[in-house]
């Protein structure tokens, strides 16, 4: 509990100490209403003061003025056990409210961590303590075991283990070395390194993912909306109708000649306004969408706001993108076919003729051979754009590269039906042998791909890779639905056609990684960038963003938004239910003062402790 709760926890056991004693040691008469009065203003003077000051700013009609109103009359007409009993009861739900809000910002707080202090930078032989945003592009800082990263940069000396806890929400730790990408936010755990920074600190990923975060609450659902008009127009009208209830019935006995009975009807008016209060709508419904944020940011997933769980709880299709989504982006050789030569040695030529090269599939070559390569006997290398390359390997002239490769050549080869990216090798002017290289999927892809047919969802990949491969991968995972060989602006036309086909209350999710897939991700119902650490262009234009590589992360998200939703639903049903009942047993005189704590009261705490439920379910089971 913070500060202002334990202040409000000690006036409440005071008062109530106060009350207990006032029952027992006075008897009823002038000196047990004084001491009411007195328990009430202990209690309650924070709520007359809130009330005050609306009356002030002309906002007269919110939960605080119906509460005042209703203790207040209820003393006047000599029900002073009363009116201190709903200021009480009411001012231990605030205390629930406030408890559990404070619940679900500490989340928040626990992610707010990862901004950094400090940064270190090298001056006159020394290590000097700075601000992150006085570090300009470019500079070299060090970062020394223990320290969190302040600014994204590259490795230039050292290496270490990093803790991305803080972002992914996973507790494995990553190795990294020299040129390898370090993102802001995660801890360095052995080592010193020194980091190149390709950014200021305004612009790194910490900095974005803590504006994201501070900014989720402004963008409300349509329930939110909901019960912010309802409340508007609610207040006043629940006013009037008490008003009409105190008066109408007496005057109309008194016109056909009866008792007007104004103290009861009177009664059954501030019983009315007690019951009607809002509390329970107003607090519990931006209370579970504002824990459902907060709980999912500690697992590492990113919500831009509520709206977007009301988007995603009743998502029908699911789009992925297959590269660094479905797949990790990480090529790797899976065989070696129609070779002439052994196979250590078709991937030997491949390797040192590849040496030089930068790109994926040449890195995933030298991978593949697994030994020191000697550079001196690689000479005359030549790129052939589009094609591939040709290199002297020792006294041999090697050729590498794709099926153009070959027929520019002359050589005829029969390339069939590959699954993977086709490397062709050519020795001497000779055909030498195929290689494969696949691209690895995801260990949870398969899982991630059957949980959400088992919702019901029906999954889509939208790939710019060509067919066999694109069926290869569906298959293996379990798509249903494959595009292939697209443009970026085909995938867009692919997802708006998948959205014009769903049904009334249906969504589109779109997940990508948020490097390349920026339109389709902005254009979705709601889009999810994936394994998006360090992505400026995920953050920016997806809705969610799950800050692991894992594509369970969209089942997980899904499960949030879900149960977020049935959660909300259930306060707001429960909440309109009960008052509605006791409104009209108050309204008959079949319900008292006591009914109506239950009603207000008691429906608040029920609905914020179901609240808590939901944060409890986040935090523990994900």
């Amino acid at each position: 509990m913070n500060r202002k709760q334990k202040k409000n926890l000690k006036r409440i056991i005071i008062s109530l100490v106060l009350l207990v004693l006032c029952e027992i040691a006075l008897d009823e008469g002038i000196i047990k209403n004084i001491a009411y009065t007195v328990i009430y203003f202990i209690i309650g003077y924070d709520i007359l003061k809130k009330v005050t000051k609306s009356i002030k700013n002309k906002q007269i009609f919110d939960e605080n003025f119906l509460m005042a109103v209703a203790t207040i009359g209820a003393m006047l007409l000599n029900e002073f056990r009363e009116g201190v009993a709903v200021m009480l009861l009411y001012q231990i739900g605030e205390l629930f409210q406030s408890y559990a809000v404070g619940k679900s910002r500490k989340n928040i707080y626990e992610l707010m961590d990862i901004r950094p202090d400090y940064a270190n930078i090298e001056q006159d032989g020394k290590l000097v303590k700075v601000s992150p945003d006085e570090v300009k592009k470019g500079s070299i800082i060090v970062v020394k075991s223990g320290e969190k990263i302040p600014i994204d940069g590259v490795i230039v000396e050292g290496e270490s283990s990093l803790n991305t806890s803080a972002l992914t929400g996973e507790s494995m730790l990553r190795d990294v070395t020299v040129n390898d990408m370090v993102t802001s936010g995660c801890i360095n755990m052995s080592g010193v390194l020194k980091i190149r920074t390709d950014r200021e600190f305004g612009e790194s990923t910490v900095s974005k993912i803590l504006e994201l975060v501070e900014n989720a609450s402004s963008k409300k659902s349509e329930s939110e909306k909901f019960i912010t008009k309802f409340a508007r127009y609610y207040t006043p009208a629940v006013c009037i109708t008490a008003l009409v209830l105190a008066i109408i019935p007496p005057v109309l006995l008194m016109v056909i000649g009866k008792a007007p009975l104004w103290g009861i009807w009177i009664y059954r008016a501030l019983t009315f306004l007690v019951i009607s209060c809002p509390c329970a709508l107003v607090i519990s419904i931006p209370l579970g969408f504002f824990a459902c944020i907060g709980g999912a940011s500690r697992d590492g997933i990113l919500i831009k706001g509520s709206n977007y769980i009301e988007t995603l709880s009743r998502v029908k299709n699911i789009a992925f993108d297959k590269t660094g989504t479905i797949t990790k982006g990480e090529f790797k050789v899976s065989s070696i076919n129609n070779n002439t030569i052994e196979e250590d040695k078709v991937i030997f030529y491949a390797a040192y003729a590849e040496c030089f090269s930068s790109h994926p599939i040449a890195k995933s070559l030298r991978d593949a051979y697994g030994k020191e390569i000697n550079e001196n006997r690689v000479s005359e290398v030549k790129e052939l754009g589009g094609k591939g390359i040709t290199a002297k390997v020792d006294e041999d002239i090697v050729a590498v590269g794709n099926i153009r490769l070959c027929e520019e050549m002359g050589i005829s080869v029969d390339n069939g039906i590959i699954s993977g990216t086709s490397v062709h090798v050519i020795v001497n002017g000779k055909y030498a042998g195929l290689i494969v290289i696949t691209d690895v999927i995801k260990e949870q892809a398969g899982d991630t791909i059957n949980k959400l047919k088992n919702y019901g969802i029906n999954t889509y990949m939208i790939s710019g890779d060509v067919k066999a491969v694109a069926d290869d991968i569906a298959e293996k995972v379990g798509i249903d639905n494959v595009y292939c060989e697209l443009m970026p602006e085909d995938k867009v036309k692919i997802v708006e056609s998948i959205i014009e086909k769903q049904e009334n209350n249906e969504t589109t999710a779109f997940v990508g990684d948020g490097i390349n897939d920026a339109p389709v991700l902005s254009m979705a119902d709601v889009g999810i960038a994936m394994g998006a650490l360090g992505s400026d262009a995920a953050i920016e234009a997806a809705d969610i963003v799950l800050m692991d590589d894992n594509p369970f992360g969209v089942v997980k998200a899904i499960n949030k938004a879900k149960r977020c939703m049935k959660i909300v639903y259930e306060n707001i049903y429960f909440s309109i239910g009960v008052k509605l009942l006791c409104l009209i047993l108050s309204t008959v005189g079949l319900a008292n003062m006591w009914a109506a704590i239950f009603a207000d009261v008691g429906v608040m705490i029920l609905a914020v402790l179901n609240s808590i439920r939901l944060l409890i379910h986040i935090n523990k089971k994900g």
